[in-house]
Formats: structure tokens, C-alpha cells, sequence
């Protein structure tokens, strides 16, 4: 048997062939491989991926036609490891009120530490008078033109032992409760009208703060949607039920696509923001 060397059009590898095959093949115009693995290696088009399971690290090899086939952008290496990601991304993202990480479950905090911590930092309850709970409840008020949250009042846990809920304890000094988080319209300082308490303190913080802002403006595309605040620099939303309603969350999702498409700065604001501890010249640039 007649042999030639050549070399195999994938690896490069020099190996010997008989030489009617080799003549063949430059006649119909063949590419010639030292083995039927770089024939098919040589036929492989397509690009290696990581699993789309968070807790598995394999790689997955998909051609570009799978890819683009694929609704989510994400490959996975097992059925298994598909269902596990579609079952995941059906449930609600909640963020940790303590380490501000994301998690799914029906949990308050992401683990044990978190809620040992979050128990440890509330206040004690320390026995003061009711006159005492209603005239500081009316200090803050003159101070800061609105009532408190409960979660900014030193001496909550003693004012509902005291009244029965704090709500009451609202009342007795004199003012209207508002039981239901975010859901009173508020005029802030300087006369914007604010859909909740907590947009009043973000609209005085950048009143005080010498920025100029407007309020409710439309998105581009979508008229519906408006954002909270707009300044020179900077969107900002407060996202005050975020992980709390499955359809206000879509529409956050729909906010965060439009200010991405259109390179709109921003900011996003959330409850554990405000409270206890006021984070917002951390979060807006002046």
C-alpha cells in the first residue's frame, strides 16, 4: 500500500494516508483529519457555556442555532439543573432588611445570623409615661412636619404596650394615623404632592438640599409609567413595595428596561433606605 504523509486539517498533526484516499480528496475537495474526533471537533461551531443552575459550575457546549433558540439566554447541562433555575426564578426576590443581600423564601431575613442581628438591635422596651410618648411623638412632629414611623421611635415596643397598638398611640397625641404604609398622599415642603410619607422625606431631603427636581415624569415610550423624582443628574425611584406585590414588582421590571435602553441614570430607593437610619446622602449624589 502506497502512503503519504499530510497533515490533518484541524490539529495540524502530520500522519500517513494511503494515497488513492489522498488523491480523492483533493479531487472533490475534501478536508482530510488524522481521526473521526477532529472531524467532528472540526464541524463544531458553536460556544461553551456555564450551566444556568447558580449551583452548578459545568460547562455546556450549544451550537448558535441552540442559542438563539433558547428564550432565557441561559443553557443548562440536565433537565434536572432547567428545572431547578425555572422553579427559582418563579419565586419573589427578597432582600435581606439587615445585609440588603437577595433571597428567595418566605423568610424575613437570608439567614439566622441576619434575624439574630435584627433582634439584637431593637430597642428595649423602657416603661415612660403616656404623656411622655404623646409629647415626643409632637416633638418630632414640629421638627420634621410629619408623625414617626414606628421604626424611628426610640421608645416604640413601651408606646403599643402602652396604648395597645401605635397607632393609638398616634391618635392620643393628636394626630391621624395612617395604618396602611405609603398609601397617604403627602405635601411636601416644597408643595409637591407626594403619594406616600416616605416620598415627602426623599422630596424635603433634596429641598433642603438645594436640588432642583421635578416630579412624575413619563418614561419615554411608555406615558404610563412615570418616574418619582427627575434632577439634572439623576432618576429616582422609591420602590416601596418591592418583593411585597408579583405585579408591582413587573412593573419595576418594566422601568429598569426602559432606563436601560435609554441610558437613564437611576437610582433606586428602597423602605430600609429611610429607615431606621436616613441613607440618602450616601445614595444621591449633591
Amino acid at each position: 500500500m502506497n502512503l503519504v504523509k499530510i497533515k490533518c486539517a484541524f490539529c495540524g498533526k502530520e500522519y500517513f494516508r494511503p494515497k488513492e484516499r489522498v488523491n480523492e480528496a483533493k479531487k472533490y475537495g475534501w478536508k482530510q483529519y488524522c481521526s473521526k474526533k477532529c472531524q467532528i471537533k472540526s464541524k463544531m461551531n458553536g460556544v461553551k457555556r456555564k450551566c444556568g443552575n447558580p449551583s452548578c459550575n459545568k460547562l455546556v457546549y450549544r451550537s448558535l442555532k441552540e442559542l438563539k433558540k433558547s428564550k432565557s439566554g441561559k443553557v443548562f447541562c440536565s433537565s434536572s439543573c432547567a428545572a431547578i433555575f425555572n422553579n427559582s426564578s418563579k419565586r419573589k426576590i427578597k432582600i435581606c432588611p439587615v445585609c440588603n443581600k437577595k433571597f428567595f423564601g418566605g423568610q424575613k431575613y437570608c439567614s439566622n445570623i441576619c434575624r439574630a442581628k435584627a433582634l439584637q438591635s431593637k430597642p428595649k422596651s423602657i416603661k415612660i409615661s403616656k404623656v411622655q410618648i404623646i409629647n415626643e411623638i409632637k416633638n418630632f412632629y414640629k421638627l420634621n412636619g410629619r408623625i414617626p414611623f414606628k421604626k424611628e421611635y426610640a421608645h416604640y415596643n413601651t408606646a403599643r404596650d402602652q396604648f395597645g397598638t401605635w397607632n393609638k398611640a398616634i391618635e392620643a397625641a393628636g394626630f391621624n394615623s395612617n395604618p396602611i404604609k405609603f398609601s397617604k398622599k403627602w405635601i411636601a415642603n416644597d408643595g409637591h404632592s407626594c403619594d406616600s410619607l416616605a416620598e415627602k422625606v426623599i422630596d424635603d431631603w433634596l429641598y433642603k438640599n438645594k436640588i432642583k427636581h421635578k416630579r412624575n415624569i413619563s418614561y419615554p415610550e411608555n406615558k404610563k409609567l412615570t418616574v418619582d423624582f427627575v434632577t439634572k443628574n439623576s432618576w429616582i425611584e422609591f420602590f416601596g413595595l418591592a418583593g411585597e406585590l408579583e405585579e408591582y414588582d413587573k412593573i419595576i421590571k418594566k422601568k429598569e428596561v426602559l432606563a436601560k435602553k435609554y441610558n437613564l441614570p437611576l437610582i433606586k430607593i428602597y423602605p430600609y433606605d429611610l429607615l431606621p437610619v436616613d441613607k440618602l446622602s450616601k445614595i444621591i449624589k449633591i
